[in-house]
């Protein structure tokens, strides 16, 4: 499974090496009018600014970039938080794993993880959430369907927020909202899922620039499926997801990009 990570990532990024010296021709301006960048986890270094908090996402949201993607898992009191991994090691240092304490307790000992409940009230109807369901065990999915109806009364599924997972099983589990909300992300399975949200009649599909092709594309639009793709980092990528036709751009430098967009608009 690691050899497989390593070669993927490998992949993923000679392509991105090879795609930002390609240049690629300008976009119109409707299209750079039409551009929805996402900032993946916030705009965060894990050094200054920590991925999945509020202040990454603040950071989105003063560089007006349109839309969030964030992580969601649940507390052992069935709270829904923010958080990519199921622990608090890798970007906190600390060895606790979410399921097994109460919000109260994680907020006592790490203030910086943000629950979806203030995510809501502080960027709802201002940014676009893309909210991301990890894999893990819903111990009472009828409870914490309820929990997400509250949670997301305020909002419109589509317009204000979608939900996304690598593991399109974890669908079967989220029904608060219309399959139309939903968005597989695909990794190296890209025709597996792609195929099964074609079927599933899913409102998006998206994955890695690199593995979509037109084929593919053409495919999900004929359907009116939006699509998205990552990790956009360059300029010259950018402008080619833009010629493609695509509606979503993920990055891991979203405000750069932003700027990007900004500047062109204004010198048009």
């Amino acid at each position: 499974m690691k050899l497989l990570h390593a070669l993927e990532q490998g992949l993923l990024k000679l392509s991105d090496g090879f795609y930002a010296i390609w240049p690629q021709p300008l976009p119109d301006k409707k299209l750079l009018k039409n551009c929805k960048i996402i900032s993946h986890r916030g705009e965060h270094d894990n050094q200054t600014v920590v991925e999945n908090t509020l202040s990454a996402f603040d950071r989105s949201q003063a560089n007006n970039v349109w839309g969030i993607e964030l992580d969601l898992r649940w507390t052992k009191d069935l709270q829904p938080v923010i958080i990519h991994d199921p622990d608090l090691l890798r970007v906190f240092g600390l060895n606790l794993k979410v399921c097994e304490v109460t919000l109260s307790e994680l907020k006592s000992t790490c203030s910086l993880v943000p629950s979806l409940k203030e995510v809501i009230q502080r960027y709802g109807k201002r940014i676009h959430l893309m909210l991301e369901i990890k894999e893990e065990v819903y111990p009472d999915p009828v409870y914490q369907n309820q929990v997400l109806t509250d949670m997301f009364s305020s909002l419109i599924p589509q317009d204000d927020f979608h939900i996304l997972t690598l593991s399109p099983k974890m669908f079967q589990v989220i029904n608060f909202v219309p399959k139309s909300t939903f968005i597989p992300i695909a990794r190296l399975n890209f025709l597996k899922l792609s195929k099964l949200a074609r079927k599933e009649n899913y409102g998006s599909f998206a994955g890695h620039y690199f593995l979509l092709t037109k084929t593919i594309l053409k495919k999900h639009h004929a359907l009116h499926q939006n699509v998205g793709t990552g990790y956009i980092g360059s300029k010259n990528c950018l402008f080619r997801e833009l010629n493609r036709g695509i509606e979503w751009i993920f990055s891991n430098n979203a405000a750069g990009l932003q700027k990007i967009v900004h500047h062109l608009l204004e010198s048009h």
